[in-house]
């Protein structure tokens, strides 16, 4: 079972509500919703929404079969502060997902498969779903982007599909699982600023914690928004405004000179 996380920051100049919408109705597809177990629960923790992305949040929740939670935070606290705030709930147990709000998911079964390559080898604590515009391969010219693909379990149960995950060090957040052994070692989500670097420094962590990190295969991932627009431009302002923070943090874990564990509600800074 696991709690699906999702941030929200909807406002009426970044335009967002549509790609809210879009998102929301791609889950809440039959097939999509059949293919959920009924014990995974979504919370979304809203930064800001507009009149019609609370609209589409309360529809969501009165026709999905699956447990919905609405938390509303009193200012903006960024993408990782407000993914805490849902990992809070979680039960024992229970792994979590992080999962971004302007993405379409090409699979029904994408989040048995995610928590089933779990199962299969429990030393992955953070598996992702790739988006095509990620550059990892198995052949990357750069060692850092260089990927290993494995057929877990390894070897292979006779009689059994199997199943390909690509380890790498470096996992996109734009849909990612966490482990429950994992999560009960690193805590919760941090990034220096408001935007930008929660999912590296996550990887970071969870390497530093004696986990694997993978993107799982055959699970297409659509980024609906492609870029280019002022909201864009805001997240990699606030994010170059964090980089000489995030660089010196990211050697931090490698050194071990920031704790592998963080609470849910950290100092900014």
């Amino acid at each position: 079972m696991a709690l699906v996380a999702v941030a929200i920051y909807d406002t009426p100049e970044n335009g967002r509500e549509v790609y809210t919408e879009r998102f929301l109705d791609s889950i809440l597809r039959p097939k999509m919703s059949e293919h959920l177990d009924t014990r995974h629960r979504f919370v979304f923790v809203i930064n800001s929404a507009t009149t019609r992305t609370l609209d589409n949040l309360a529809e969501f929740a009165r026709r999905h079969r699956n447990p919905v939670e609405i938390i509303t935070m009193p200012e903006n606290v960024g993408t990782a502060r407000a993914i805490n705030q849902a990992w809070k709930l979680r039960q024992p147990g229970e792994n979590a997902v992080k999962m971004d709000n302007d993405i379409e998911i090409h699979a029904y079964d994408w989040l048995e498969k995610m928590e089933e390559a779990l199962a299969r080898d429990p030393k992955i604590g953070l598996i992702g779903l790739k988006r095509k515009d990620c550059c990892q391969h198995p052949n990357h010219p750069e060692e850092f982007y260089r990927s290993t693909l494995h057929i877990i379990p390894d070897p292979p149960i006779p009689g059994h599909p199997w199943m390909v995950v690509e380890k790498t060090p470096d996992v996109m957040g734009t849909c990612t699982l966490f482990s429950s052994a994992c999560l009960d070692v690193i805590g919760f989500l941090w990034q220096p600023g408001l935007y930008g670097f929660d999912d590296v420094m996550a990887c970071e962590r969870v390497r530093k914690a004696g986990f694997d990190t993978a993107f799982l295969h055959g699970v297409e991932i659509d980024h609906i928004d492609n870029g280019g627009n002022e909201y864009q431009k805001w997240k990699e302002r606030s994010a170059m405004i964090d980089s000489p923070v995030f660089h010196n943090a990211r050697e931090a874990v490698r050194e071990g000179r920031l704790p592998v564990f963080v609470p849910a509600d950290y100092d900014k800074k």
